[in-house]
């Protein structure tokens, strides 16, 4: 096909997708998604106050520099300056992100916390503009470096060192004039016969390695055909403004900004537990000697506004050390192989590779025997594949993820053991780590990881200002930005990617290495950790059957000749692993590398055993119950919410019972009080205990154990009724009277005479609960109240749960201390179904549905209104009762006995004792005096100067507004 011009008049006109605006004729636009805007970065430019109590913007904040993703290709030829310039010209219009600038400063209409970090409103938001006259061409980003010599040393030598500073240094980049990339053309003296190497740098907001590739691709694919034919062959087509990376998985206005809170389901908070819990493994990130990481104080040191640990002065001298290695295309074969074999893939072998390379390393050349850490590892994903796929990879764009892998605890020095003697064990060991790798992605991906990541993230980038917690983090003494002990990102196969689709293709066609006389000799790739990131990083990719890897660490945490040795290091192992390089097992025994098992973690685990084999019998039922479920459940779906339900809400009691117990011991702490909210022996307590756990392996190890043990042991007294029968009565289908009654009752066989000619408008208003036996409900809160109203349609209805917490009963010393000591609001949500009978409505939350009977109204003789109410919940599945919730409800704040005593009397002839609405059953709702004056101390100060209760009502209202 000839060569064809690129005008307005010849792009499709069909519809542009929803995150797409035209700029009349002109161009399109895009609001950033929160990757991007991290990747951007998203400006942090805080109001301050001036004399006069106005608020300006702060002209002295820092410029967070941009992340930067850089990518060279070494060609055995060097083309014309005139081709890739024509070549360069054709791609940029060909993708809107190529030729794209930032408009909005991305700037909240207020920052409502005393530490200015939480977000209101987004009143200018960055915005990619991309348009379709040609703004830029390869004037603007292409840079020619003409070098001296004759020699491929010359030539490596001068792309080396310009790979090296372009990682770091993004001052080339203006995003708000743009472009967002620039190519550097190095080519030796000698001629077109020469090799010469094209170093693409990007704003990593528009890029991924894979498109990358692509992009390179297409440059080469042009530079050929016009070289042969003086035209191009096949025109690419011109591209639409890609989806944000929220958009692909999430689907399309379905952005926190979209839906708030309506998004997040059960997985998504136990995926936030999951990451809490990654902190409390303690993993090495930095060298020994050079900072202690920081830990959970460092966090909360970070959210407050400061560095953890005081500020690094020289933070912004940190800059990326750089290794280039290639692994042959033998010892990949071998290695793959060798993996089909174990059934693990070649990422999880680099993975497994760089966690005991690092512990060759962490001790910073101090040995210390038998020591043992756990390793944090940063593995990329490409996120094109997860959620609802809608980004095809068709152009320029960052779709770049991650997940955590955990590995340990390692013995320091095991990959310098695998090397110098690799025995059986040692090799085996070595496919244990990838196998362990795979599982953790394969748990991570099929939980819905990815989704719940992005979604979570997406929060955090909402309503936070994060990429000011990254520059706290890169100027941290403590972690000197480390995050993760190493990182992997591996991109796979260069010829099994997708290149750009040309005019008239349904498919397209793969990249390929070679495009007529232009032969991809090596392709080398890095994003910088200078600021924030991993200890150890590799960026790896596998061209023409070679992996190319490039190591890229902060120096001076990681020295360069440390790097040096690392990179030498891991293609070692790999050579090992993969059997091309061979070395002889030694078979003299060696100096065992474990310690006796330790007295205390054994007592302590064998005292939790028979704590938890005490609930036993709940154990075993609770499970027959629940394999009973999931073979009467035809939809897997179905089954695991109901499940998920389940374990969210019992795994809530037993976590707050240790945050009261904290709380009392803190404020019953004697001595003096430290600006008149912590005693001060209470914090040398904390120091002297913290300082135990950390020296102790032994008291750390067994307190791990004692902490798991008493949290099984709770749920199973939860499951066989020992933790309290109204707020924690676990079991499925639970027992009454020595009588199991399975599943859920039919409306009819509960409701009451009272029950006729009801009136749900009657019903809206505020109700006091008296009494419940609902295990999704807390015993030591206080003054609940529900206050439901119909939405304007009456199709639906919404709940105003308001509690206050904690009781004083359940924290004597410190229930005034609390945050929600004046109260909390959560919305629940539901429908009313015409179908149903009148007094059902259909609750929803936490992935499930199920219905709320009003069993029960107690009338007015004179008004008719309803004064007293019983309502009862129950979700089955499978023929199993998962969850039953009672609600003794008033109209008035308190009851009588006899009043109580009637509507226990009304229950028990509803039929509902068997489902927990006898008094043993039921747990009272403690109420303060009425009239009692809001609380006001020092702690409550303290919740209002940082902010805590704007943040509540911040995220109340997202919630309702979500709800309608």
């Amino acid at each position: 096909m000839p060569a064809t011009s690129l005008s307005q008049s010849s792009r499709e006109t069909t519809a542009k997708p929803f995150y797409i605006e035209e700029i009349e004729t002109e161009g399109e636009r895009r609001i950033l998604g929160s990757q991007e805007l991290l990747m951007l970065p998203r400006q942090y430019k805080p109001k301050k106050t001036n004399g006069d109590s106005s608020l300006t913007m702060n002209e002295g904040a820092v410029i967070f520099p941009q992340m930067n993703h850089v990518s060279c290709a070494i060609l055995s030829k060097t083309p014309a300056e005139i081709l890739l310039r024509q070549a360069i010209d054709e791609t940029m219009r060909c993708h809107p992100l190529l030729r794209a600038y930032v408009e909005g400063d991305g700037e909240p209409e207020e920052r409502i916390d005393a530490f200015q970090m939480v977000r209101k409103g987004d009143p200018n938001p960055c915005t990619f503009v991309a348009p379709y006259k040609d703004r830029f061409s390869s004037d603007d980003v292409l840079s020619i470096y003409s070098i001296s010599g004759k020699e491929r040393l010359a030539l490596d030598e001068s792309w080396q060192k310009a790979f090296e500073r372009n990682l770091d240094d993004g001052s080339w980049c203006t995003p708000e004039k743009g472009p967002l990339w620039k190519i550097e053309f190095h080519r030796l003296n000698t001629g077109e016969n020469s090799p010469c190497a094209l170093i693409f740098s990007f704003n990593h907001a528009i890029s991924d390695q894979t498109s990358a590739n692509k992009i390179a691709d297409q440059i080469l694919t042009y530079i050929s055909d016009i070289e042969e034919t003086g035209s191009i062959k096949m025109q690419a087509v011109r591209q639409e403004m890609p989806l944000a990376l929220e958009d692909s998985i999430l689907g399309k206005k379905n952005r926190f900004s979209d839906i708030q809170m309506l998004g997040f389901r059960p997985g998504t908070l136990s995926y936030v537990a999951g990451k809490a819990a990654e902190g409390f493994k303690n993993p090495v990130i930095l060298p020994d000697g050079s900072g202690d990481g920081g830990g959970v104080l460092g966090a909360l040191a970070t959210i407050s506004g400061n560095s953890a640990g005081g500020r690094d002065q020289s933070s912004a001298n940190r800059k990326s050390t750089v290794q280039f290695r290639t692994l042959s295309s033998e010892t990949v074969s071998a290695l793959l192989s060798k993996c089909r074999e174990k059934n693990v893939s070649i990422s999880n072998a680099l993975t497994a590779a760089m966690t005991l390379v690092a512990s060759d390393f962490v001790d910073n050349g101090k040995r210390q025997r038998s020591k043992r850490r756990n390793y944090k590892v940063l593995q990329s994903l490409d996120m094109r594949r997860f959620g609802k796929q809608l980004d095809k990879g068709e152009t320029s764009a960052c779709m770049a993820g991650s997940m955590d892998l955990i590995h340990g605890p390692i013995l320091d020095r095991s990959g310098e053991k695998l090397r110098n003697n690799p025995t059986t064990e040692r090799l085996q060991s070595f496919w244990n780590l990838a196998a362990e790798g795979r599982n953790q992605t394969t748990d991570f991906i099929d939980s819905k990881g990815p989704r719940d990541a992005v979604r979570v993230f997406d929060f955090a980038m909402t309503v936070s200002d994060m990429n000011n917690l990254v520059h706290l983090t890169s100027e941290s003494k403590s972690s000197q930005g480390r995050a993760y002990s190493a990182g992997v990102s591996n991109v796979g196969v260069y010829e099994r990617q997708k290149a750009v689709r040309q005019v008239g293709q349904t498919s397209r066609d793969a990249l390929k290495n070679c495009h007529g006389d232009y032969k991809i000799e090596d392709v080398f790739f890095a994003t910088s950790h200078a600021r924030t990131g991993c200890l150890y990083q590799l960026s790896a990719m596998t061209i023409g059957g070679e992996l190319k890897c490039t190591f890229h660490p902060a120096s001076p945490i990681v020295c360069e000749r440390t790097n040096e040795e690392f990179a030498d290091a891991f293609i070692e192992t790999l050579e090992i692993i993969g059997g091309i390089k061979e070395v002889k097992a030694s078979a003299l025994a060696e100096v065992p590398d474990l310690l006796p098992p330790n007295l205390l973690p054994t007592i302590t685990a064998a005292l939790g055993a028979v704590a938890i084999a005490s609930h036993s019998d709940g154990l075993g039922t609770f499970y027959n119950s629940v394999m009973e479920m999931k073979a009467n459940v035809d939809n897997t779906e179905d089954f695991w919410a109901a499940l998920n339900f389940w374990i969210f809400f019992a795994v809530g009691h037993p976590i707050l019972q240790p945050i009261l117990w904290i709380s009392d011991v803190l404020h019953g702490s004697p001595g003096p009080l430290i600006a008149d909210l912590v005693p001060a022996t209470f914090i040398a307590g904390n120091i002297f205990v913290i300082a135990v756990i950390t020296l102790s392996k032994e008291i750390r190890n067994s307190v791990n154990i004692a902490a798991l043990c008493a949290f099984l042991a709770y749920v199973g007294a939860g499951l066989d009724g020992q933790a309290g029968l109204a707020d924690f009565n676990l079991a499925l289908d639970d027992p009454y009277a020595g009588k199991v009654v399975n599943g859920c009752p039919a409306y009819e066989k509960v409701r009451q005479a009272s029950m006729e000619n009801f009136d749900l408008q009657k019903y809206q208003g505020l109700w006091y609960e008296q009494k419940f036996h609902d295990w999704t409900q807390f015993k030591e809160v206080y003054d609940t109240t529900l206050d439901i109203k119909l939405t304007a349609d009456g199709e639906g209805w919404i709940d105003d749960f308001a509690v206050k917490g904690p009781s004083e009963k359940s924290a004597p010393l410190s229930w005034d201390k609390s945050p929600v000591a004046n109260g909390a609001h959560y919305f629940l949500f539901g429908k009313v179904d015409k179908n149903d009978p009148k007094g059902v409505l259909r609750e929803s939350g936490f992935g499930v549905t199920f219905p709320n009977y009003i069993v029960d109204v107690k009338k007015d003789p004179e008004t008719g209104e309803y004064t007293e109410a019983i309502q009862f919940q129950c979700l089955e599945r499978g023929g199993v009762r998962v969850f039953e919730g009672i609600n003794f409800l008033s109209r008035k704040p308190q009851m009588t006995d006899e009043e109580m005593s009637a509507m226990h009397a009304r229950a028990k002839k509803a039929g509902m004792y068997p489902y927990g609405a006898s008094p043993e059953q039921m747990h009272t709702v403690a109420r303060r005096p009425s009239g009692a004056p809001e609380i006001d101390n020092s702690w409550q100060a303290m919740w209002k100067a940082i902010g805590v209760d704007k943040l509540l009502e911040l995220v109340t209202e997202s919630i309702e507004d979500g709800g309608r």
